[in-house]
Formats: structure tokens, C-alpha cells, sequence
């Protein structure tokens, strides 16, 4: 994962930005293709969206393990493999929640209502843990906020609702919601473990989340009283360009992993999270284009207010981050 010497850094980065940007909007377009599409003469569409999960942790699962026996191997002080236990609950519930709203809402007003992440963080920071904000990190919420609610109550087109299986606008921003919120708590739980156990890698974490993940999965899919992963293995066979979209889905999701770990690895976490921004604007952009998802003016004006706020974020981040290396 070291980047190779004399190799100029500028090289390294866009070939980062390159490798993150084409993963996650192709799988994007995927995800949005699974969620709408109707296949074969009948016309079906493919309801099963929670089967996508089980299908990430399985492709992610034997990556990471490929990953470690040819980069990185075990390490000692590694963390064990139950402690990932109650991280990739939420982990399996939270992406589900994601996908399976994409049945309600349109993937671009999935892509904006996500983005929203920093609100129920500072919400539980406030009131909770009686953290104190700035006044521009206050303004970057209410950007973010202001521009997910207008959008959310903005007209969307006959159109995109003809392509969504069962249109219902607060139920899918309901969903992503929650998403958010199991999201936190699986982001605060790995910070715990990796410093618990400082010397796991990120593909041992990789590993251990999607193990759990596809042992959850497999229960919830296959096991009583549902058992909704037989329709979809049906669906599969019946149609096998759903079977394909959702195979390119997972390597899409599991490769644009290793770009995230390299950029973390080489550049930090805040150059990661700058790309990964841009990488939504422009996924809710090649949507709008490619996936007859077409927005309203006021819609647009609504993106760029959420884009705004995350983008002013990332710069309050990064004037911290330099202040703090002047005085160190």
C-alpha cells in the first residue's frame, strides 16, 4: 500500500481520484439500473434489493482475505475476529436501509439525503455529549439541511416516478435516515476497535465486518420467516443480466475500497473524504444524464446548497488540520 519511491505524489493522486470516482459512480449507476430496471419480456423488476448487501459482504469478504494473503498477511496484535460482532449489525442494517429506499426516492435524492451525515453526528454531539460548535460549522449544517429538506419537498418529475416501484418520499427519507444513524454507530465502534488493537489493517477490519455481515445476511435472507433470498437467487437465474449487474455491482464496491485505503494510506483521511464528496456531487450529475432522472431548477439549486456545506466543511477541516501542524 506504500507508494512507490520517487514516483511523483501528484501521479499517485489522481490515479486515486480516478480509481475512487469510476468504482463508486459505476456502482451507482448499477445500483440505481438493479433498483429501477425492467428485465426480461415479462417486465419484473428485481424486488429483492436487500440480496445486494449479502452479495457486497460476500465479494468484499474473499477480496480482503486475497488481499491479505498477498499484501499485508495476518498481524499478531490484530484484533480478533468476534470483536466485529456488534459493528456489522449495524453495518448489514444501515446499507440495507440505503438500498432499499432506493424503491421510494430517486438515487439522486438518495445520494443527498446520505450526504447528510454531519447532522445527526453534531445533533447527538450537542445534546448528548454537550459538545460545543462554531458558528460556521453551524452554518454548514444548515446549508446541508436547508438544501436536503427543500429538495426533499421539491416537486420531482412524472418521469422519475413512473421508474420508482413503490413512490413514497417521506418513507424513503425515512430510511436513509437511519442508514445515517447505524452508519455513526459503525464508524465510532471500528475508531474503538483499531485503537483497542492499533496494529489491525484495514483489510483485517475488511475482513472481519464482512464475515459478520455475511453471517447476518445469510440468516436474514435464507432463514425463517422470510427467506426472500430463494426468490432472489430464482430472479437471478430466470434473468442473468440482473445476475451480472449485481456481480459488477460488488467488484465496483470492493475495489473502490483498496482506492479508499490507498488514498487514507498516502494522502489522509481529509483528502479521502474531499474525493468521496466530489465523487456524490458528480455521481447525481452522470444520474441525472444517463438515468433519465431529471431535476428542476430549484432541484439543482438544492444539490448545489448541500455541496456547498460539505465543501465549506472540508475547508474549516482543512484550516484545522493546518493550524494544528504549525503548532506541533
Amino acid at each position: 500500500m506504500e507508494s512507490h519511491i520517487g514516483f511523483p505524489r501528484v501521479l499517485i493522486l489522481a490515479f486515486c481520484v480516478a480509481g475512487i470516482w469510476a468504482s463508486y459512480i459505476y456502482q451507482g449507476f448499477l445500483q440505481e439500473t438493479i433498483s429501477t430496471k425492467r428485465f426480461g419480456p415479462d417486465g419484473k423488476r428485481f424486488e429483492h434489493l436487500a440480496f445486494l448487501n449479502l452479495a457486497q459482504n460476500v465479494v468484499c469478504y474473499v477480496w480482503s482475505l486475497m488481499m491479505i494473503k498477498l499484501f499485508s498477511r495476518r498481524s499478531a496484535g490484530g484484533a480478533p475476529s468476534w470483536s466485529y460482532w456488534s459493528a456489522s449489525i449495524t453495518n448489514t442494517i444501515g446499507p440495507a436501509m440505503g438500498i432499499e429506499a432506493l424503491k421510494y426516492i430517486s438515487y439522486p435524492a438518495q445520494v443527498l439525503a446520505k450526504s447528510s451525515k454531519m447532522i445527526p453526528v453534531m445533533l447527538m454531539g450537542a445534546l448528548v455529549y454537550g459538545i460545543k460548535y462554531t458558528m460556521p460549522e453551524y452554518i454548514c449544517t444548515f446549508l446541508i439541511a436547508g438544501g436536503v429538506s427543500a429538495f426533499a419537498l421539491s416537486k420531482t418529475s412524472s418521469k422519475t416516478i413512473s421508474k420508482l416501484a413503490h413512490p413514497n418520499a417521506p418513507y424513503g427519507y425515512g430510511l436513509c435516515f437511519l442508514n445515517l444513524i447505524f452508519d455513526g454507530f459503525t464508524n465510532a465502534t471500528q475508531d474503538s476497535i483499531k485503537e483497542r488493537y492499533p496494529k489491525t489493517s484495514a483489510w483485517e477490519i475488511m475482513l472481519g465486518m464482512n464475515l459478520w455481515g455475511t453471517i447476518y445476511n445469510v440468516i436474514y435472507m435464507f432463514g425463517w420467516p422470510n427467506a426472500t433470498g430463494y426468490a432472489a437467487v430464482s430472479f437471478c437465474k430466470e434473468h442473468p443480466e440482473v445476475a451480472w449487474d449485481i456481480l459488477m455491482f460488488c467488484l465496483c464496491g470492493a475495489v473502490g475500497q483498496n482506492f479508499i485505503f490507498l488514498t487514507i494510506n498516502n494522502f489522509g483521511s481529509l483528502a479521502n473524504t474531499t474525493i468521496t464528496t466530489t465523487r456524490k456531487f458528480v455521481s447525481i450529475v452522470v444520474s441525472s444524464l444517463l438515468s433519465g432522472n431529471p431535476l428542476s431548477v430549484k432541484q439543482w439549486g438544492c444539490v448545489f446548497m448541500v455541496f456547498s456545506g460539505l465543501s465549506y466543511s472540508i475547508f474549516l477541516k482543512w484550516k484545522k488540520l493546518q493550524k494544528k501542524r504549525r503548532t506541533e
